[in-house]
């Protein structure tokens, strides 16, 4: 009787049994949906693109020498931050905080280096356009590193090893300008006179210096590549049979989770792929982050990349002019005002906060933003609501989990050199 009543009460109310069950994994995939999945798979991974403006990006002993300098803190203004100290190995190269934490507090949140090389734009903004160039960015940076160029330069030159090392990959160590102190164009007043009392022949000897160490850094960064799924496992075995209901690599719930992914949360849209970004750049609607300003985002961006002496285009790149097209060809639009990177997908649920300040802290909470879709702050929302139920939120987190996986990477790059 007590049965009865409840499927009185929930047919009158307009609930069905059906809508208070999952919504279920589909029995079988269309070809097109097979096709968008395997395109996803890490094994659809191309080789890694060169840089053309760095001739020393696959080059080993290039490699060594930026992993050295990678985790070496006598770069920085207090001997006490490396690289590694926000893109930490063991956190799959990010560092679990809301923002970064050098010298002092950064402003934004620090994305994993994994799989990065694949991208022609580096930092949320895209203010970079080569992985040396941005290397060199956080060295200089009050914030981060808080050094300046001069000084590295001299740690080199003093160093035996480093000396050796740069010598047999670069050529001839330049003669440093003999002045006191470090010498840099930007950075405190100090710094900045010294800068502007060295010769314009100077300034190119240290520039040069500087950006070689990018570029090792760089080579040591092109090592760092994501590994295979179980995800990807179920993506391959769909090469052989699109039957989605036998599959011992993912559960019903999360392929009910990719078919949301690639259908009704649009989630494919931006993050497609084998490293489930393309790489552009978007304005989702995201908070401004507390105690800060809306940021303009790609649309500063581009404009500081273009004027970057360290550009594709600079005279310190080893790239030809036609070889430049992204930076050439860039978008430029007030569409851009707001817009942030969009990041990997790759081990997403282990590299929590989100966003580019680290402003939301949970995975749920990120789909909890996308199902709603809140008006932007700056210019437009590329988002729209789109009405997921909580029990498909949870089968779209239950699909994000299974991007999880060691590094495919020797183990010897993911620790400092002894």
């Amino acid at each position: 009787m007590k049965y009865a009543l409840l499927v009185v009460i929930l047919l009158v109310s307009g609930v069905t049994f059906w809508s208070l069950r999952s919504p279920p994994a589909p029995e079988y995939w269309t070809e097109q949906q097979v096709a968008l999945i395997m395109s996803l798979s890490l094994r659809r991974l191309p080789p890694l693109p060169e840089d053309p403006s760095n001739r020393y990006a696959d080059s080993e002993s290039a490699a060594n020498f930026g992993q050295q300098l990678y985790f070496d803190n006598r770069l920085s203004g207090n001997g006490m931050i490396s690289c590694a100290s926000c893109h930490q190995p063991d956190l799959y190269f990010t560092d679990g905080l809301p923002m970064a934490v050098g010298t002092s507090v950064v402003t934004r949140h620090t994305p994993s280096l994994v799989g990065l090389s694949y991208s022609p734009w580096y930092y949320w903004d895209g203010r970079k356009d080569s992985q040396w160039a941005q290397a060199l960015a956080p060295l200089e940076a009050i914030h981060e590193h808080n050094t300046d160029r001069l000084s590295v330069a001299r740690l080199i030159e003093s160093d035996p090893d480093y000396n050796q090392q740069y010598q047999a990959i670069f050529g001839n160590l330049p003669e440093l300008p003999g002045i006191p102190g470090g010498a840099a164009p930007l950075g405190s007043e100090q710094v900045m006179n010294a800068w502007n009392s060295l010769e314009t022949g100077e300034q190119q000897k240290v520039n040069q210096v500087f950006a070689n160490i990018g570029k090792a850094i760089a080579a040591y960064q092109r090592k760092l590549m994501p590994g295979r799924t179980r995800f990807d496992d179920y993506a391959d075995a769909l090469s052989e049979s699109a039957n989605a209901t036998a599959s011992d690599s993912l559960s019903d719930e999360e392929i009910a989770g990719l078919n949301l992914f690639i259908d009704k949360a649009q989630c494919v849209n931006c993050h497609n792929g084998p490293l489930l970004t393309n790489n552009e750049f978007h304005n989702t609607g995201v908070l401004v982050a507390p105690g800060q300003l809306p940021p303009m985002g790609r649309y500063d961006g581009i404009r500081i990349a273009r004027n970057d002496p360290f550009n594709c285009l600079g005279d310190y790149s080893d790239a030809d002019v036609d070889e430049c097209l992204e930076l050439r060809f860039a978008r430029d639009s007030n569409e851009l005002v707001g817009a942030h990177k969009t990041p990997t997908l790759r081990n997403v649920a282990d590299t929590a906060p989100y966003m580019h300040a680290g402003q939301v802290a949970t995975l749920e909470d990120v789909l909890t933003h996308y199902n709603e879709a809140p008006v932007s702050i700056l210019s437009h929302n590329e988002a729209k609501p789109l009405g997921l139920r909580q029990s498909e939120l949870e089968q779209l987190q239950a699909f994000l989990l299974t991007l999880t996986a060691p590094l495919a990477t020797d183990p010897k790059w993911l620790q400092a050199p002894e």
